[in-house]
């Protein structure tokens, strides 16, 4: 049978554990097939990163002309942007982008800034569901979103500025907020303890989009890319990969 196929526009991590490697990892792992427009070219490992260079936005639309012309696309993420003008460039084509997942990527499993607000903010509008983790929310409400009421509050008001849905993740709390349809539900998991951590926002948003293109409704996506990111959190931990966070175990 043929595979839903699902596209990532994100930045590429050259350490492998985040960014468009995870998606294309997490796409295989759940029985899609992935396609790819690089936003960015990172310079990255499990410590850190160390360049960014910015993909032309004229050559970002140049990619996504190319897959969108030749592949029924079922489900989109969008990770790191990076640059506003190819923010804009997104944001025109999202009528063309089914099933939009958005990761508001601004920040690193390392702590290295990989985006501002103003590369972000022009895409919330659109996706059906948005995934920032409390950090990221907090950015973009310029508020404190610690706790899980202030996650719960977050999630609804970015709810008003488009989304159809929004999870803000509680990362190694391992308790998710979502937001869709006026009601808030909390989505709880067991914490995974493990050090290797690297990608987890990424798979977490690339499984949704992956979900919801094999036909899930929002809140069973998001339950399974919850579970299947607990899995692979637990299938990696042990592993010896790199001198910081170490990658997530994709195919657990």
């Amino acid at each position: 049978m043929t595979p839903a196929v699902v596209l990532t526009i994100a930045g590429s991590d050259s350490g492998g554990g985040a960014g468009i490697q995870a998606d294309l990892k997490t796409f295989a792992a759940l029985g899609t097939y992935g396609v790819s427009v690089v936003t960015a070219i990172t310079a990255q490992n499990t410590l850190g990163v160390t360049a960014i260079h910015s993909v032309p936005a004229d050559i970002v639309a140049a990619q996504l002309d190319a897959v969108l012309d030749d592949f029924e696309v079922a489900a989109v993420k969008v990770g790191m942007v990076g640059d506003p003008a190819v923010a804009a460039v997104l944001a025109a084509r999202a009528p063309e982008l089914p099933n939009l997942v958005v990761d508001p990527v601004l920040v690193a499993t390392s702590g290295s800034r990989l985006s501002g607000v103003a590369a972000v903010a022009p895409l919330i509008p659109y996706p059906r569901v948005l995934t920032p983790n409390r950090h990221e929310a907090g950015a973009l409400l310029e508020a404190r979103v610690e706790t899980a009421e202030e996650m719960a509050r977050a999630a609804a008001a970015l709810v008003a500025r488009g989304p159809e849905a929004v999870v803000v993740t509680g990362s190694e709390l391992a308790v998710d907020v979502l937001h869709t349809g006026g009601r808030t539900e909390m989505v709880r998991g067991e914490p995974v303890p493990t050090a290797n951590n690297h990608g987890s926002g990424c798979t977490f948003s690339s499984a949704i989009a992956a979900r919801l293109a094999l036909g899930d409704d929002i809140a069973a996506a998001v339950g399974n890319a919850k579970s299947y990111v607990a899995r692979a959190l637990a299938g990696g931990r042990d592993w010896k990969l790199g001198a910081g966070p170490g990658p997530l175990h994709h195919f657990a």
